[in-house]
């Protein structure tokens, strides 16, 4: 059998990475991207989301409201790729050679960064996406430009014993990143992550984070569609999400997608809804 015939087709909370590499494609397809991903195309080719596929037909006014949502959540992709793609360049620089990837998904940032030598990049999934990212990568002759190793279990398992025995040294700093994950897993798990990477973390080690906006559930998730993202997303970011992370040993900074889409030359064109209150996107340092 050919990869394409042996693949299996995305489904529940993974398939949103499907999603994710779609956007990122539109996004390297423009002229002032602000990152570009090669192999984005062809993950959402892949999962059947390339090219793209017109939405339902619904009333005028739910399809303008339902675009606008849809809108908002890919533009949020595009700024928080380059936010963590800033974030890591700035971990390398600091001497950081270990990056793990908590949720990896389609990510291919092992394949379209440059990477100091002796990066090791670490990509903890579950067993079916990582099988199906394999076959694309597979497909696209994709070459690492670092050592890339894939870690298979579940997050809500034990995933640190899982990462030590793929050569993760907790001894040493570590860049982590959970990306588009947080929002899906309830407090009570979101707390448990965070113990146990800050258990793994030597000082100097950093942390990049995206967090659910506090109201974000409210907005786009209480009319989503049966098995869209926003259907799967149940927990928000803390009230004081540096003070929360101050509280298990890190030193934080909070960044609203407004600030940094200004920073980033894609300025949000409308007033605020409402007051701006800490952002969900967040760099860390362990003291």
């Amino acid at each position: 059998m050919t990869d394409e015939q042996e693949r299996v087709q995305p489904s529940g909370v993974w398939a949103t990475a499907v999603g994710v590499a779609k956007v990122r494609a539109l996004e390297t397809e423009r002229e002032n991207a602000l990152f570009h991903d090669p192999l984005a195309r062809a993950f959402a080719t892949a999962g059947g989301l390339w090219p793209s596929s017109p939405p339902l037909p619904e009333a005028e006014d739910e399809e303008e409201a339902a675009r606008g949502r849809r809108l908002a959540v890919s533009f949020s992709i595009v700024i928080r790729t380059k936010f963590l793609d800033d974030l890591l360049q700035q971990a390398c620089a600091s001497g950081i050679r270990q990056v793990v990837l908590l949720g990896a998904g389609m990510d291919s940032r092992a394949f379209r960064m440059d990477w100091p030598e002796g990066t090791r990049l670490f990509e903890v999934d579950t067993t079916v996406p990582l099988d199906f990212k394999a076959s694309v990568l597979r497909q696209e002759r994709a070459v690492a430009r670092c050592e890339r190793i894939t870690v298979a279990v579940d997050l809500r398992e034990d995933w640190p014993g899982a990462l030590t025995a793929a050569g993760h040294d907790p001894t040493v700093p570590t860049v982590w990143i959970a990306e588009g994950l947080l929002i899906y897993l309830p407090e009570d798990a979101v707390e448990l992550l965070l113990a146990r990477i800050s258990a793994r973390s030597a000082a100097g080690s950093r942390m990049g984070l995206t967090l659910g906006s506090r109201g974000v559930i409210e907005r786009f998730g209480a009319d989503a569609a049966p098995g869209s993202a926003a259907s799967m997303w149940v927990s928000e970011m803390p009230d004081d999400p540096v003070g929360w992370l101050a509280g298990h040993g890190w030193e934080a900074g909070s960044h609203t997608l407004r600030e940094r889409a200004a920073a980033y030359g894609r300025p949000i064109s409308t007033p605020p809804q409402r007051e701006e209150r800490p952002g969900g996107l967040i760099s860390a340092v362990r003291r």
